[in-house]
């Protein structure tokens, strides 16, 4: 008796549609993603219930012949691919040949076509039989219509969610097609309400303010790498706006959609010590990857891919994002107008060409230490009327530092309420937080030591003798390398108490029997802080960091100033604390005039 049998083609559609026709979003993905591959500048989206009664998609695009059109709804036809070497380096969207006769095989699909100077051609297919194809009136594109899908697969149907749900779904789909094609212009409309209305984007801060508006766009970094053959750009979202609610998370290599969450994982790696715990942030990135270094055709939608070298794809992610927040853009700001954005020499890929990855290069990003920011310091200049450098801690005058510089005008630093110290740069003014910023420069110097091998300490003329709850003399035996690590001698002196022999000395004011004690009671009760660290040195630098920093309220010398401006700028990341808040918060000079009613 005969087993094995060739099925019918209609029934081997079927099947195909089990796996690229999903929900009504796999149809709208599969057919705008033909129309950007047929050259479409202008995509036309409407959906009925949910696109469960109907879903139509009109592009401007290259169109079809007859022949092409009758062609096209056959398995495995396709005008993408004609090779092995064409499938390894893959530059389109679709290559497969399956989406629209599997489509067809579920559905009643009229497909309407027209190349440029030709005659329309109108084809009609109920549940992947041709009902025949007659001439149309039509402008060059495609326009398919996909009615009553699953309606011969009730089985199907009965999965699918409420017209909102499938509703929502779609409109990720045309997001995420969205944001990687800036050139082209996008329109959904859902029961005849108008959802999304993209026009063609010069750039991809644009097309995030048009889809998400202005004052998310205007918290986004620019982001760029380019090592080892792995090129890494986009946006991300600043470490102070980034909340604990939803996200937008998107993924591209080679213009193309993916989801990776190892990927995601990466780059929020490098969010490290910039946000509070649980806090989650936004990103777009956009990969580039040598022709072979990627697998696109790992899964039916394209909706995953495989990297030939993923420790190196995910260290570069991390790196990439890493090296954003440590710019000048990822610090805090002021300034509150609608619509306010960097420039656009900084702000991703560009419109009128590909994306990144499919052919396309990101957007020349200046380096950050290109960048003519801060005035070089000079010899104090005191002028009549002014206070002497380092006098007048008033809370009202503040305490003035000003320069002379060689072919510049006069610049100053001042603290204020013995707390914050004012820079006037050559954009505007930073608004620094001496607290915040020590805690950043102990941080990373405390790290810097740990990998050295420690940190010099001074023998102590007195030793300190500390009583310690059960809990923070447990601590303080676990961490007594980890303490001598970080300028800490102690030794256990029976019951719960340890004799201090020597400690730290980072600054004229610090309290070392205080810092230790409070140190030790956050390590023993735990906090969101210690919760953040990835390892027991950076759980200790974290806290030693935030102990040990000069707190507000404490009057600075004009040395003092300078030497923590200096050493705040030479940190990896100067704009942020390890609790993630913000060291610096900008204020620009158009903010200003626009608050004075300097601007219109």
């Amino acid at each position: 008796m005969r087993r094995i049998r060739v099925l019918p083609d209609t029934l081997a559609n079927q099947i195909a549609a089990g796996e690229v026709v999903e929900r009504p979003a796999s149809v709208v993905k599969e057919l705008v993603e033909n129309a950007l591959d047929a050259g479409a500048t202008r995509i036309d989206v409407s959906v009925r219930n949910g696109g469960k009664t109907e879903i139509r998609v009109a592009d401007d695009g290259h169109g079809m012949g007859r022949q092409d059109a009758l062609l096209a709804l056959d398995r495995h036809a396709t005008s993408k691919i004609g090779s092995e070497e064409e499938l390894r380096a893959v530059r389109t969207f679709g290559f497969r040949g399956e989406a629209l006769p599997s489509m067809a095989s579920v559905s009643r699909l009229t497909l309407e076509t027209a190349e440029a100077g030709g005659v329309g051609t109108r084809v009609r297919v109920s549940a992947g039989r041709v009902m025949g194809a007659e001439d149309c009136a039509r402008q060059p594109g495609t326009t398919v219509t996909v009615g009553n899908l699953f309606f011969n697969v009730p089985a199907r149907a009965k999965f699918l969610k409420s017209a909102a749900v499938e509703t929502r779904a779609i409109a990720d789909v045309m997001t995420a097609l969205a944001l990687a094609n800036l050139s082209a212009g996008f329109n959904l409309e859902s029961n005849g309400r108008t959802l999304m209305e993209l026009p063609p984007a010069r750039d991809l801060v644009a097309r995030s303010a048009a889809l998400w508006g202005d004052d998310f766009a205007s918290a986004l970094v620019p982001l760029s790498l380019d090592a080892g053959g792995v090129g890494v750009a986009g946006l991300v979202e600043r470490p102070d706006a980034a909340l604990t609610g939803p996200r937008r998370v998107h993924l591209f290599v080679g213009g193309r959609p993916f989801r990776d969450r190892p990927l995601v994982s990466a780059a929020e790696r490098g969010y490290r010590t910039t946000v509070p715990q649980g806090a989650r942030p936004s990103f777009l990135l956009y990969l580039d990857l040598a022709p072979g270094a990627v697998d696109v055709n790992v899964h039916p939608a394209k909706a995953e891919v495989r990297f030939r070298d993923r420790r190196a794809m995910e260290a570069s992610v991390e790196q990439a994002v890493r090296e954003a927040l440590s710019t000048l853009e990822s610090a805090a700001t002021m300034d509150t107008r609608p619509g306010l954005r960097p420039s656009a020499t900084r702000e991703g890929p560009a419109a009128g060409s590909r994306p990144v990855g499919r052919g396309a290069s990101p957007e020349t990003i200046p380096d950050p230490g290109q960048l003519a920011l801060f005035v070089p310091a000079g010899p104090p200049a005191t002028e009549p009327g002014q206070p002497e450098p380092g006098a007048g801690h008033d809370h009202g005058n503040g305490a003035l530092v000003s320069t002379d510089v060689p072919g510049e005008r006069r610049h100053a630093l001042w603290q204020m309420h013995d707390t914050y110290i004012l820079a006037e740069t050559r954009s505007g003014l930073l608004i620094i937080d001496q607290h915040a910023a020590h805690e950043r420069i102990l941080f990373e110097a405390l790290m810097r030591d740990f990998d050295a091998g420690g940190r010099p300490s001074q023998r102590l003329l007195f030793p300190i003798t500390l009583r310690l709850s059960a809990a923070e003399y447990a601590v303080a035996e676990d961490c007594r390398s980890l303490l001598a690590q970080a300028g800490f001698e102690t030794e256990p002196f029976g019951g719960r108490t340890v004799i201090v022999h020597a400690a730290p000395n980072p600054h004229p004011w610090f309290h070392a029997e205080q810092c230790l004690r409070d140190m030790l009671a956050e390590l023993a009760e735990g906090s969101e802080l210690t919760q953040a660290a990835r390892n027991q040195y950076e759980r200790l630098a974290m806290t030693f960091a935030c102990k040990a920093a000069i707190k507000a309220g404490q009057p600075l010398s004009r040395e003092e100033m300078l030497r923590l401006f200096d050493e705040l700028f030479s940190t990896e990341l100067p704009y942020h604390d390890v609790h993630g808040r913000p060291t610096v918060i900008r204020l620009s000079v158009d903010e200003l005039a626009r608050r004075f009613g300097r601007h219109g």
